[in-house]
């Protein structure tokens, strides 16, 4: 197949980047800063020379759009939002013009569109979307409405010849540096890895392997339109998703933390309490009903998979790669065991 990942570089780019193109799949990335061979330009939100490897692919997978690793100012939320809708139209326009216009359109999404509960699980049939709860930030019914114009950006662009899918994605597990679940194995690391706020909220998430075979079965399924929740079917409290992290890890215990400890840490890492505080129970009804077997349905499993496999790839590492890297960089005891070895 011959597949374009507008906004591929980030985590979730990379990681289908790499299981795509090991597929033997052709793979082009379509980014604001282009340096390899399979990249090619743009600027995300006009069309330009990228259009080119639009038409006559067989799949574009979308997945632009600012990190919401960010604190959530109104500056940052509007560049958020610019950001997912200015794309989604423009790649919807490229398709519209394409002679050859692809057969597939997964458009990603998020599951933060449903709304903060502890009650019962979000599917597509039942859930609820967010952004009238009462008692929550009225800033997080802005990040609802993000995710609605971002699904809605998709659905109205007049692309009749090509199916389209909206990615209601949990946060994607794997052990690639920066992404989610090397954060909070790091906490852990460091005994920090404890219940925040009490631990009651719920987290959804899915192992990367597991995402990367629900998106091929969204390819193949020519059955399946509209969204799609993309999440493991064993949402956890986060008090029970930490302890269950600190097994995979081995570490006894992690300090717990207040809502006001938690909301200095998101201050100092620069990023938002709303990724911790809020409830996401969300669950892949129609990813189950139409038959997808998850590989690590279970965090207990996934957790230990995926820290074998952080082992397993930092000692793949030799040591002077380390070196420049943001940990090996600042780690006096890295540059000196680099410079013995030297």
């Amino acid at each position: 197949m011959k597949v374009v990942l507008p906004g591929g570089t980030g985590q979730v780019g990379a990681i289908l980047d790499r299981a795509l193109t090991a597929a033997g799949h052709e793979v082009t990335v379509v980014t604001r800063r282009p340096r390899r061979a399979h990249d090619i330009g743009w600027d995300g939100a006009t069309l330009g020379p990228w259009v080119t490897a639009i038409d006559g692919c067989d799949v574009v997978i979308n997945l632009a759009g600012r990190s919401v690793s960010c604190r959530y100012t109104p500056e940052n939320l509007r560049a958020m939002m610019d950001s997912r809708v200015d794309s989604t139209r423009v790649v919807g326009e490229a398709i519209a013009a394409a002679g050859r216009p692809p057969r597939v359109w997964l458009q990603m999404s998020t599951a933060t569109v449903y709304a903060h509960r502890f009650d019962a699980p979000h599917d597509e049939a039942t859930g609820t979307i967010g952004g009238s709860e009462p008692g929550v930030p009225d800033y997080w019914a802005y990040s609802v409405e993000i995710a609605r114009n971002w699904e809605r950006a998709q659905a109205e662009a007049p692309t009749p010849a090509t199916r389209k899918v909206a990615l209601r994605s949990a946060m994607v597990m794997s052990p690639d540096r920066g992404g989610v679940f090397d954060v909070l194995s790091r906490l852990v690391r460091f005994g920090l890895g404890g219940p925040v706020a009490g631990g009651a909220q719920y987290v959804s998430w899915i192992q990367d392997e597991d995402f990367v075979r629900a998106v091929e079965f969204l390819i193949a399924r020519d059955d399946l339109d509209g969204p799609v929740n993309l999440a493991s079917p064993d949402p956890l409290p986060h008090r029970t998703f930490m302890r269950q992290l600190r097994t995979a890890w081995n570490v006894p215990v992690g300090l717990p933390a207040t809502r006001w400890m938690a909301e200095l840490g998101a201050f100092a890492l620069r990023s938002d309490t709303e990724l911790l505080f809020k409830s996401r129970r969300v669950v892949p009804g129609r990813l189950l009903t139409a038959g997808f077997s998850f590989a690590h349905p279970d965090w207990e499993d996934a957790a230990a998979s995926l820290v074998r496999r952080a082992r397993s790839e930092r000692s793949a590492v030799p040591l002077r790669e380390r070196i420049g890297t943001r940990e090996g960089g600042q780690d006096p005891e890295y540059r000196v065991r680099w410079r013995r070895s030297a």
